[in-house]
């Protein structure tokens, strides 16, 4: 290497000429074309290893008029949805090749989603992924217009240009219904989680009609957050009220708190309630009794958002998503009503 190149770092030029090739060719293995012959492939690969070489995100941007970076904007929340949904969107966006800026707010104000987007605008972000399952999200969303294309996690029937993925909550909270109805259930109660989440409506709606489908008279929710402290609360009222055979909670963490109430009032589960999470947590297998529920597929949503996200950036229009299937986790929490 002469005395130039040692005070430079390495550029594609070094890579081509120390692996005897084109400096098309490196192009093409660093963008993983197929054209290019196994041994060719690692002729460059290995002459990349010996110097070192990093690609230059900058000068690639000039030339595709793209970063690689994606914005993700979510809640500062710790919910277990939410969390995993961040998670699962940052390693699909890392299989894709793309890089991700995260951001995240306690609340959803206008003006600081707009401070955020505008952050993201900055940094040339190739698009936006917002993570908020929630009313305040969509209004701040849509009040900004960003320039590049944003996928919304949570809502449905977004109008264009946003576009939007997410899990079927409401058959979920049906299949969940359905399975207390199998068992003999006809008193099935609902702890809803907050009515300003598109989850929490979509889960009572699912929950009401399974119940009247079956010709079963679904009554009122019960107002709750996503809160084990909500569903201590409830579950004690519920004892000093009286008990439905079978409560279904909007999300696990409110079935935790239940069980809870219920043991300390020496209520049996299931043998006296039956009672039904939503989300599949990390150690509700381990709740005691082991809790049924409805498990989200994480991993799927964030490929799907990847999917839709690529499709709008490539200027594919009307890139359909469809919602991601849930599934019924049968655990020891439900069971036949009391006799």
């Amino acid at each position: 290497m002469s005395g130039d190149q040692a005070s430079r770092p390495p550029a594609m030029s070094d890579v081509a000429a120390l692996a005897g090739v084109s400096h098309q060719t490196v192009s093409r293995v660093l963008n993983d074309h197929p054209s290019v012959l196994p041994a060719t492939r690692q002729r460059v690969l290995d002459a990349i290893a010996t110097l070192g070489y990093r690609r230059n995100l900058a000068a690639r941007a000039l030339v595709t008029r793209r970063t690689g970076t994606i914005g993700v904007l979510a809640s500062g929340s710790a919910l277990f949805g939410p969390t995993s949904t961040l998670i699962a969107i940052e390693r699909a966006a890392r299989d894709a090749g793309l890089f991700v800026s995260v951001a995240t707010l306690p609340q959803w104000r206008a003006g600081e989603v707009a401070g955020v987007l505008e952050h993201f605008m900055t940094e040339g972000v190739d698009g936006v992924v917002v993570i908020a399952a929630h009313d305040e999200a969509v209004e701040a969303v849509q009040a900004f217009g960003t320039p590049v294309p944003v996928v919304m996690v949570g809502p449905v029937g977004l109008p264009a240009p946003l576009r939007s993925v997410a899990v079927d909550q409401y058959t979920g909270a049906r299949l969940a219904v359905r399975h207390l109805l199998d068992l003999g259930h006809r008193d099935v109660t609902h702890l809803a989680g907050p009515l300003d989440w598109f989850d929490a409506r979509r889960r009572i709606e699912g929950w009401h009609d399974e119940l009247t489908a079956a010709g079963v008279l679904a009554g009122e929710p019960i107002p709750g957050d996503w809160s084990a402290d909500r569903g201590y609360a409830v579950g004690r009222e519920l004892v000093a009220g009286g008990l439905p055979t079978a409560v279904f909670a909007a999300n696990d963490q409110l079935a935790l708190g239940l069980l809870r109430a219920f043991a300390e009032a020496g209520v049996r589960v299931p043998g006296d309630v039956s009672v039904v999470g939503f989300d599949d947590v990390d150690g509700s297998a381990q709740f005691f009794p082991p809790l049924t529920t409805v498990r989200q597929e994480f991993t799927a949503l964030g490929e799907r958002c990847m999917e839709v996200l690529l499709a709008a950036i490539a200027g594919e229009e009307g890139a359909s998503a469809g919602l991601i299937a849930t599934s019924v986790v049968v655990r020891a929490s439900s069971g036949p009503p009391r006799a």
